[in-house]
């Protein structure tokens, strides 16, 4: 009986609090498929209307926006698997090898978290100038390749799923490194991987202020930065336009997510598990 009541209490709190956090997306729904006028309506109007496809061909007429897309999709893939791989090798690498100066390369390595953002873009923007690499996906994908957060995320995981002697067996069984990795720790660290795998896409998906810094070509531009120039198309009256560019922005981040949901809720709770 306690059981089931304690089952209704926990309904009773989650159910009102999904909805609460569903709704900014059911909201972002009905402007994008609604009318300038349906949103300013008193009392608003609460469900969807029909003119996605009317917004659509205007925000295509406006922006390259499926250019656009493409483009972030080239770059977040790419430096996302980049990263999550430096960072799985590295974290393995630290939490499960002993070598000269481990804890203060680790130590200089969380200090790196420390630096402010803007402190780093003036410097980091003239390096890649010299490079030659501006106006190129390089400085999108090369600057975040090791990640000191990823980095460290790994490394936890590593010490809590990673078990040294099934390490030692597969050596013992002539496993060189890449094959124990391959073989032992990255099934372990699925579910951080796929946890730090969905965080990292969404930054690489969301940058806004760097790509800006270093494209100057429209052709080139990710989708933050071409959706901005909606604001000086249609100025910010045109709600539903930049509503429909951003909700077929956040598409791809709900079927990554709903992809990797597993993983992701396995690593969240791991911790407390383990406790």
């Amino acid at each position: 009986m306690r059981s089931r009541r304690h089952a209704w209490l926990q309904h009773a709190v989650l159910i009102p609090a999904a909805a609460l956090f569903a709704f900014p997306f059911y909201w972002l729904a009905v402007m994008a498929t609604s009318r300038t006028s349906d949103i300013f309506s008193s009392p608003p109007r609460l469900v969807p209307g029909g003119e996605i496809v009317s917004n659509i061909e205007r925000l295509t007429g406006s922006v390259d926006f499926l250019g656009a897309f493409a483009n972030s999709v080239v770059v977040s893939v790419t430096a996302t698997l980049l990263t999550v791989a430096i960072a799985a090798l590295s974290g393995f690498v630290f939490a499960m090898y002993r070598f000269p100066g481990r804890d203060p390369l680790f130590a200089v390595l969380l200090l790196t978290m420390t630096l402010p953002t803007g402190v780093m873009l003036v410097p980091t923007f003239q390096i890649y100038a010299d490079l030659g690499w501006l106006n190129t996906y390089l400085p999108l994908i090369v600057p975040g390749a090791a990640s000191a957060f990823g980095i460290f995320w790994m490394r936890q995981a590593a010490r809590e799923a990673v078990q040294y002697e099934v390490m030692e067996a597969a050596r013992v069984d002539g496993a060189g490194f890449l094959r124990v990795f391959w073989h032992v720790a990255l099934p372990a660290l699925r579910p951080a991987v796929a946890g730090f795998t969905v965080f990292q896409f969404m930054w690489n998906w969301n940058e806004y202020l760097w790509p800006l810094l270093v494209l100057n070509d429209q052709e080139k531009y990710t989708l933050p930065v071409a959706l901005q120039q909606l604001n000086g198309s249609h100025g910010t009256s045109d709600y539903p336009v930049v509503m429909a560019a951003t909700l077929l922005a956040t598409i791809p981040l709900i079927v990554l997510f709903l992809f990797f949901r597993r993983q992701v809720m396995s690593s969240a709770t791991a911790g407390a598990v383990k406790g």
